[in-house]
């Protein structure tokens, strides 16, 4: 008897991951070869390329959601560890200390120096400037233009001659009470002027960033040198703040929720997911809708499932229990990307699209050599 090919309807339940009361069901895959008799489940090019498709729901630069749809899990989170981990981006790797007769000692001064963000020009960061080499001997002198860019952070808090006598505030009491990101210079050498000047210059992110307070006396003289590196090395070379995804929520009201229930219903999930709309005559006029006499009264429809947090909330009341079913579509993911500001946060994502394409290409080539 040869097998009766399935209905979309099928096709897509296949893609849900239901969230009961007090369990989640069908978790696991199934579009895979041999599962279903009769069914080609091959991984296919062509079809893959019908069945994905990306949208974006914010682009800013230092933040970006955006839905990866039609892909597999491994893919995805694959791509949410590059972004965290394997885009290069530049920070403070060395910290030579002059004087530091701060209050803050001089490795936690350095931390806190290496962890502060800066961006410059994108042709210089990405093109021109290369990886650091440390040498054998471990000479700084070996720092070229090319993998080495310099800093200078040389503060030093005075008294303010012009103050109000009765002044209480150390900020306009003294002169450098507070060092900032902003204090920081950014020394070019060689061909660094080329790539980073006028608007391109390296500068922290956020000058406003707090890295000391000072009083008078007391001093900070720094030199620093920022090399390029990747996240899985140290957080502070990570592009992000955070890179995350979630599955999107699916919500299916199989019977009509009306009057009070609509409001009750609403109010079990965040706003502007569920919405409440009046019942229009022809609903009411239709046999077997469950709308018959209730024209005009309020209904529950779903509006904006994607910003339901799947809280199950609506599973804890009787009246909703037979009324509506919660899921979570398993090929459908929701990305938040937020940026330190080295990148722009879509630019991020794209860079870990090629690095992830650069990693398979890299491991069939081993394959191939294997089996020469």
């Amino acid at each position: 008897m040869p097998h009766k090919p399935p209905t979309q309807e099928e096709l897509e339940k296949r893609k849900i991951v239901g969230v009961n009361l007090e369990t989640v069901t069908d978790v696991s895959s199934t579009d895979f070869p041999g599962h279903y008799p009769g069914e080609d489940h091959a991984w296919d090019i062509e079809r893959f390329k019908r069945g994905f498709s990306v949208e974006f729901h914010q682009n800013d630069p230092h933040e970006a959601s955006f839905s990866l749809i039609g892909i597999d899990a491994s893919i995805a989170n694959a791509f949410r560890r590059i972004m965290i981990a394997d885009v290069p981006t530049l920070a403070i790797e060395n910290v030579f200390v002059w004087n530091n007769t701060s209050v803050i000692q001089d490795e936690v001064l350095a931390h806190r120096l290496g962890l502060i963000p800066f961006t410059g020009g994108r042709e210089g960061l990405t093109d021109f400037l290369k990886w650091y080499r440390k040498p054998a001997n471990g000479d700084p002198a070996e720092c070229k233009d090319f993998n080495t860019v310099a800093l200078e952070l040389n503060v030093k808090c005075e008294h303010n001659e012009n103050a109000d006598p009765n002044e209480t505030d150390p900020t306009k009491l003294y002169h450098h009470a507070h060092v900032y990101a902003k204090d920081i210079l950014f020394k070019p050498i060689g061909r660094q002027v080329d790539y980073f000047s006028g608007e391109d210059i390296i500068r922290p992110v956020n000058p406003d960033i707090l890295i000391a307070k000072l009083r008078p006396g007391q001093e900070i003289n720094v030199q620093m040198h920022m090399h390029k590196g990747v996240g899985s090395d140290h957080a502070k070379f990570s592009p992000v703040a955070t890179a995350s995804y979630r599955i999107m929520p699916t919500i299916t009201i199989t019977q009509p929720i009306i009057g009070r229930d609509a409001e009750k219903f609403q109010r079990c999930f965040p706003k502007g997911v569920i919405g409440l709309e009046k019942v229009t005559a022809e609903e009411a006029a239709q046999k077997g809708s469950g709308y018959e006499g209730h024209e005009g009264e309020l209904k529950a429809v779903v509006v904006d499932p994607k910003s339901d947090t799947v809280s199950r909330e609506a599973l804890r009341h009787e009246e909703f229990k037979d009324k509506v079913k919660l899921g979570r579509r398993r090929d459908h993911f929701i990305y938040l990307v937020e940026s330190t500001g080295q990148w722009k946060s879509d630019a991020i994502f794209l860079e870990s699209v090629s690095h992830l394409k650069a990693k398979a290409k890299a491991l069939e080539k081993q394959l191939v050599n294997m089996v020469r």
